[in-house]
């Protein structure tokens, strides 16, 4: 009963389009009204709490450095790189946009945010050349979720901070499988585009190669010392923020020059906005997942699952359906937020690895991202692209098959995650 009115409160007023910090808010009351605990003091406390984390400063840097790169020119000249490489090949234009997701994904951590400014440069252009609208909108939106899979993962930051697990390990943990995303979709690209009648751009000549090397070398060089910055001691995740923050802002003023003292405002508003969105709704969270834990919430569903506790395959198999269908009505952080708190006891009573489990469930929200009708990812390439949600999954579908393909893989190869771990960290 006790669960029933928790999910019946939070899928009620979601239902009735109250937004996802005020559903949990509501969610809680509610359950605390039920167990006749209701204390206004405790709504408070855990909301602010819930925020008050030095961890998730991370967040408002990331997503800082994310507005700091796109307005001081970066994506532009990964575009620019990217297109010296493989801009030549048949179908060039499509290794263009997937090879940028890899390497933009290394920058942003936002799915969100690489999928609208790659999309804003690479559409126009892949329609010019002859390239299927629905389909090229499709691949950028499915090279998008490349990136809260890799470090920098705002995601992966919020399933740390709610779970307690090492966000460092979870964003060395996230590298191969982002990077293995990467591939099935350049795979299914290619045997896609082999026999499409594409305009193909020329060779680049050495000069020119060197040229677009140089010019995106100050952008490529982040990533690296993120990662290396976190596997060498010399920063914790949310000190590699900051790193990111003054990083793209030197490069933005100082190498590019586009970055003008006049834009500041707007990006630090933009920033503030962003941030103050996710904030509200991990301390919203927070509420509701003291009441789950005082509930005794995760204990039921530890009764509800106990027989395929000694499965552990087993239980992740129907953990990972759950999750995907959930994917497909909810955002991925709320998600994430939400069933933390009720998934990891489970997890950890089946002995699997706290870290593996976040990656696939990180993994399986980023599928959820491009799924309708919530799909976050979806609606922004949509707009993006200037097509509707029907035309897009014409697009999209070999790309996401691909990607739940790679979930699978993970769930019964866990070594593909454990072992490049234990290597990195």
């Amino acid at each position: 009963m006790t669960l029933g009115v928790f999910l019946g409160s939070l899928l009620g007023v979601m239902a009735l389009g109250m937004p996802i910090a005020f559903a949990l808010l509501f969610s809680g009351v509610a359950l605390m009204f039920y167990l006749d605990i209701f204390d206004s003091q405790i709504v408070a406390q855990n909301l602010i709490s819930g925020a008050d984390n030095f961890p998730l400063m991370a967040i408002p840097f990331f997503i800082l450095a994310g507005e700091l790169m796109n307005a001081g020119g970066i994506s532009k000249r990964i575009v620019d790189f990217a297109m010296a490489l493989v801009g030549h090949i048949r179908g060039g234009l499509g290794y263009v946009a997937i090879l940028a997701s890899i390497l933009f994904a290394g920058l942003s951590g936002s799915a969100v945010a690489d999928t609208a400014a790659l999309g804003a440069i690479l559409i126009p252009m892949m329609v010019k050349a002859g390239y299927d609208r629905n389909r090229s909108t499709g691949l950028i939106a499915a090279g998008g979720i490349i990136a809260p899979v890799v470090p920098p993962s705002i995601p992966m930051i919020i399933f740390g901070v709610t779970s307690g697990v090492s966000i460092t390990k979870l964003f060395m943990a996230g590298i191969v499988p982002g990077l293995l995303i990467g591939v099935g979709v350049m795979i299914t690209w290619w045997a896609m585009a082999r026999k499409g009648k594409f305009e193909v751009y020329p060779r680049r000549s050495s000069k020119e190669m060197l040229a677009a090397t140089k010019g995106a070398i100050w952008a490529l060089l982040l990533p690296l010392i993120i990662v290396g910055g976190l596997r060498g001691g010399v920063f914790t995740p949310t000190e590699a923020a900051v790193v990111a923050a003054f990083y793209a802002l030197f490069v933005g003023f100082v190498v590019y020059r586009q970055l003008k003292i006049s834009q500041l405002y707007h990006i630090l508003v933009a920033s503030a906005k962003t941030t103050s969105i996710v904030m509200f709704l991990v301390g919203a969270a927070m509420v509701s997942a003291w009441l789950i834990t005082v509930a005794n919430i995760p204990t039921l569903l530890t009764d509800m699952l106990g027989p395929l506790i000694e499965s552990p395959l087993l239980l992740l198999i129907v953990i990972n359906v759950i999750v995907l269908l959930v994917g497909t009505a909810m955002d991925l952080t709320p998600t994430i937020l939400i069933l933390t708190p009720v998934l990891m006891p489970v997890i950890e009573q089946a002995g699997i690895d706290p870290i593996y489990f976040g990656v696939l469930f990180i993994l399986n929200n980023c599928i959820g991202l491009l799924t309708p009708p919530v799909g976050t990812v979806l609606n922004v390439a949509c707009g993006v692209g200037k097509i509707g949600m029907e035309d897009i999954m014409k697009g999209i579908w070999p790309f996401l098959l691909v990607e739940v393909l790679i979930l699978i893989l993970l769930i019964l190869f866990p070594s593909i995650v454990t072992v490049p771990l234990d290597w990195l960290t």
